[in-house]
């Protein structure tokens, strides 16, 4: 079995980590398949249940929480649990693959912290909190009172950039693309 990689990408909400973590899934080269995360947040429209996200109640959250089953968890804002299953990355490594997470920060942190050879981690930062709130509002998914939540988190979680192996700045999405293909296709070949 291939000696799995831990591939983390984690941003602000709006940064782009998720068109950055697709196109880097269609890079067959690269070996990947994605870390679907559990939530206790709601579906947004046209989220699928064990495709974007493991989506469970509070309670069930809670109770795999108490059983260790999470390599990872936060609690993001209150009642909205976000975590990885040990299991997922189990299921992926077995398939002979890479992971690549779409991850809030401490998430990735953590990750990180867990597994610090076999773990790349990437922050992908907004050129500014103006864009970042530009493009969060472009979503139409969210109400101004959670764009303004995920605004005011994102100042914290920009100060964590630091922390992380590379920081790529989303100011133009074809280059933050290939930086991120660069990154991952030499972690990968050079670890």
């Amino acid at each position: 079995m291939v000696e799995g990689k831990l591939i983390v990408f984690s941003a602000p909400s709006g940064s782009g980590k998720t068109t950055i973590v697709q196109h880097l899934l269609k890079q067959k080269d690269l070996n990947l398949d994605f870390s679907i995360s559990a939530t206790s947040r709601a579906p947004r429209p046209n989220e699928v249940d064990g495709k974007d996200y493991y989506f469970m109640s509070l309670k069930e959250f809670k109770h795999h929480i108490k059983n260790d089953d999470f390599l990872e968890w936060e609690e993001v804002y209150r009642d909205n649990f976000y975590g990885t299953l040990k299991s997922e990355v189990e299921r992926i490594w077995a398939k002979g693959k890479h992971v690549v997470f779409d991850i809030d920060v401490v998430g990735g942190l953590d990750i990180k912290r867990i597994y610090p050879e076999r773990t790349l981690a990437v922050f992908v930062q907004p050129p500014s909190i103006e864009e970042l709130k530009i493009r969060l509002k472009k979503r139409k998914t969210e109400t101004e009172e959670r764009i303004s939540m995920r605004v005011a988190k994102a100042s914290i979680e920009m100060a964590t950039a630091p922390q992380f192996d590379f920081i790529i700045i989303n100011n133009n999405l074809e280059e933050a693309l290939e930086e991120s293909y660069q990154l991952v296709k030499s972690f990968i070949q050079n670890t």
